[in-house]
């Protein structure tokens, strides 16, 4: 489900004296329901939230990470994913069927995900397996819809994550002769070139003009990437990295590898938020940092270590709007509306989808 799907769908909506609260209201109704709750509620929280959710937030991580603490929690019978559409709806297929995944608010969701629809792929794999014949394994980023990672799992490929594209690369690799590459293409190419295939091997997959973006022969094409990105991390650029080389020459450059080509190969590191926050943990002290990453998360970032001089690589960058939909007035209904029996937002991924999406994020773990 996209995001003007979402918004569209017969979901209600959140009440207008949510809103008015106070936030000294709103978060004190919160805890009354984590209370009474107790370990029958669980929220996992994505890195990029707003403080005022990932406050309240019993583990936070990445997308998969947060999944897979999910579904370890037994006595959980409702988990209320504070993260974006795509990032519930793996949790709902790694969870048991007893337990129910609830969305805050339905608007929240992503467009990366969004830029590779069910038909969309199927129209390319059609012309792919035409050009190519059977020599092309998918992998798909997690960030992705149920419906991709299905498609992905019923043609034999797997996910991936930031952290294991490298391995899970490697992997489809001596399956096929080629890979299609779902759906952040700065990912897919960063992560390739990294594993020394050249640009020139890489053709791009236009899913609005239904044709391959190469020029050359299409023999020597080894990957196939989607033509998506990431919204937040595409707004890093070349001439943010020459402006902090040439305002702060001593400060370091780590980004995520969503960001485009030119701007990882001008960094001095990239790897995912996992690695980004972790390199910064151990860091020493007065060290210097600019972050090309979601500026909630490089926030939290720079509050956590007042011992380091630390900025966003992009100055006006601002936080993921599509995360940012996920509020405390929305959480306090959420959690309000689950106390008093109410199903609101619940996340179901159909069960034959699930089935497929499940082989692909299991092809991946196999290899964690």
């Amino acid at each position: 489900m996209n995001i003007l799907e979402t918004m569209k769908s017969s979901s209600p909506t959140i009440p207008e004296k949510y809103m008015q609260m106070e936030s000294s209201e709103l978060t004190k109704r919160v805890r009354k329901v984590k209370d009474q709750m107790g370990t029958r509620l669980f929220l996992p929280g994505h890195h990029y939230q707003k403080d005022e959710v990932i406050e309240f937030a019993d583990a936070r991580g990445d997308s998969l990470k947060l999944a897979q603490i999910s579904a370890s929690q037994h006595e959980a019978e409702a988990i209320v994913f504070c993260g974006v559409h795509f990032m519930a709806e793996t949790a709902d297929i790694l969870t048991r069927d007893d337990q129910k995944v609830y969305l805050p608010d339905m608007r929240a969701g992503c467009t990366m995900a969004d830029m590779a629809n069910f038909t969309q792929t199927e129209k390319a794999w059609e012309q792919l397996m035409s050009d190519f014949g059977d020599t092309i394994l998918p992998l798909t980023y997690v960030n992705s819809t149920a419906a991709i990672k299905a498609f992905v799992g019923k043609h034999g490929g797997a996910t991936v994550t930031s952290s294991n594209a490298a391995e899970m690369i490697q992997w489809a690799l001596t399956q096929k002769e080629r890979i299609l590459f779902l759906p952040d293409q700065h990912l897919g190419r960063n992560t390739a070139y990294d594993l020394g295939i050249s640009l020139d091997d890489m053709a791009v997959w236009d899913p609005i003009k239904e044709e391959l973006m190469y020029v050359g022969d299409v023999e020597d094409v080894k990957v196939i990437l989607w033509k998506g990105h990431c919204s937040v991390h595409e707004n890093f650029t070349v001439s943010n990295v020459l402006q902090i080389r040439e305002k702060h020459p001593y400060m370091k450059i780590i980004v995520h590898p969503e960001c485009r080509r030119e701007v990882v190969a001008l960094s001095d590191e990239a790897g995912s938020t996992n690695h980004i926050i972790k390199t910064i943990e151990q860091a020493p002290p007065g060290s210097s940092w600019a972050i090309g990453t979601e500026m909630n998360l490089v926030n939290r970032i720079i509050q956590d270590h007042p011992d380091k001089q630390i900025v966003s690589l992009n100055p006006n960058m601002c936080p993921c709007l599509t995360m940012n939909r996920i509020d405390l007035p929305h959480l306090a209904w959420s959690l309000e509306s689950l106390a008093q029996g109410k199903t609101v937002n619940l996340i179901e991924v159909n069960k034959e989808i699930a089935i497929d999406a499940k082989q692909a994020l299991d092809r991946m773990l196999a290899r964690a």
